[in-house]
């Protein structure tokens, strides 16, 4: 490896840093859509980030969490605990291994484009109706009821600001 100029070192800690910024409230979001307390999804975040850049990683690899993943987490920690999700993921790093060794990753080419619009969107679908239960609050006999009221309209102007600043 050659010697890494002034410049292009600025600009990897600049992206460090962003990648970092960005990893924090993602991890925290999609531990709290999978059912997870906020610290193991930042542990699973700083894990993935030292194999990636351990192991070596490439240009335009995810090594972050995924909603994808966070979406079958709710499933796997609701039916089974949380103590099978370590196992899970273990196994899950050894089949992308495997499809890396074998080089089957040449492979997704193959799948068309409505497809992966089609799984993107599902996708988006999944993660809304996760996001619901952030409109429900826990009444005074202990159920889970729907907001309503001035609680309601903070809620949603909330979520207006929030997707008026991403866009």
């Amino acid at each position: 490896m050659g010697k890494l100029k002034i410049s292009e070192l600025k600009n990897e800690i600049l992206s460090g840093i962003t990648v970092s910024l960005a990893m924090v409230p993602e991890a925290v979001a999609f531990a709290f859509v999978a059912g997870l307390s906020p610290i193991v999804g930042l542990h699973t975040s700083v894990i993935i980030a030292l194999c990636a850049a351990i192991f070596g990683g490439r240009p335009g690899m995810i090594s972050g969490a995924a909603g994808s993943i966070a979406v079958v987490f709710v499933s796997l920690v609701s039916l089974y605990g949380v103590e099978y999700l370590f196992p899970t993921v273990i196994l899950m790093g050894i089949f992308q291994i495997l499809i890396g060794v074998f080089k089957w990753g040449k492979f997704s080419r193959l799948i068309p484009h409505p497809v992966m619009l089609g799984f993107v969107n599902g996708l988006a679908i999944v993660i809304f109706i996760a996001q619901l239960n952030q409109f429900k609050i826990i009444n005074e006999f202990g159920n889970k009821v729907w907001m309503s009221g001035i609680q309601l309209y903070v809620m949603i102007f909330l979520v207006l600001i929030t997707m008026g600043i991403t866009h």
